[in-house]
């Protein structure tokens, strides 16, 4: 199937590791280009020498929403127009509600909610002048029911989750579509301390239908149906990639 996203300019944040570098690294093998955007200059450069000719990059704290909001005109910069941005940086702080002050939830909000709006409103600006444009948020499962220890990062998830439903609706008239992926358990250093340990990965399986954890190369193809022609009346959509755990009592 072609999705007829060659020559299209994606902004992905997040995408030094993970499920961002394996979205960014599918959207290029389908003839995207990628402003790809992480705080580790390191890891990016290493991502960049995958595919130079398709992929440029900008290390960006998304603390700094001054410095994403300037993302959507240097993805222009560089390859002369934007067509999609893939919110997928995030934090997820574990640890007891009763002990996580004010900062820890501002900081997790700020880069869960606040950076997404951001990016969102300034991509927003070319979308709505050119009548086309994708919003992919990668969300969590977490947003939709909640997890003890992420009560924080559950939070965020469940206002970005939200966030995609009405700008969706919003922006729906001026042609440019809104969608969310929620992915459950997958096979990233978020995951280190699960997939280290036997017991508890044996543990954790046992709650998956499928019976095992997503790997990261799984979420590109939802990632570029989302950021592609093909999904133009797609709109205010959660998309649920969990192996069947949240489907199940």
């Amino acid at each position: 199937m072609n999705l007829e996203l060659d020559g299209r300019v994606v902004v992905v944040t997040g995408a030094s590791r993970g499920l961002g570098r394996a979205a960014a690294l599918a959207l290029v093998a389908e003839g995207a280009r990628v402003l790809a955007v992480a705080r580790s200059t390191d890891a990016l450069e290493t991502l960049r020498q995958e595919a130079p000719d398709a992929i440029q990059v900008v290390t960006c704290d998304m603390e700094d929403l001054d410095a994403v909001a300037a993302l959507p005109d240097a993805a222009v910069a560089a390859f002369g127009r934007i067509d999609a941005v893939v919110n997928n940086a995030g934090l997820a702080p574990a640890g007891d509600f009763a002990e996580q002050d004010d900062a820890l939830w501002q900081r997790v909000f700020t880069v869960n909610v606040f950076a997404p709006v951001a990016l969102a409103r300034a991509a927003g600006r070319h979308f709505l002048a050119q009548g086309s444009g994708k919003v992919v948020n990668i969300a969590s499962t977490s947003g939709i029911l909640g997890k003890p220890t992420l009560v924080a990062y559950s939070s965020s998830k469940g206002a970005m989750l939200q966030m995609t439903k009405a700008l969706a609706a919003e922006w729906a008239r001026h042609g440019v579509q809104v969608n969310a992926i929620a992915p459950g358990a997958y096979e990233t250093d978020a995951q280190s301390a699960v997939l280290e340990n036997p017991k508890i990965l044996e543990r954790r399986l046992r709650k998956i239908p499928a019976g095992r954890m997503g790997r990261v190369e799984e979420i590109g193809p939802l990632v570029c149906l989302l950021t592609s022609p093909a999904s133009d009346f797609v709109t205010g959509s959660v998309f649920v990639a969990d192996g069947g755990e949240s489907s199940k009592l």
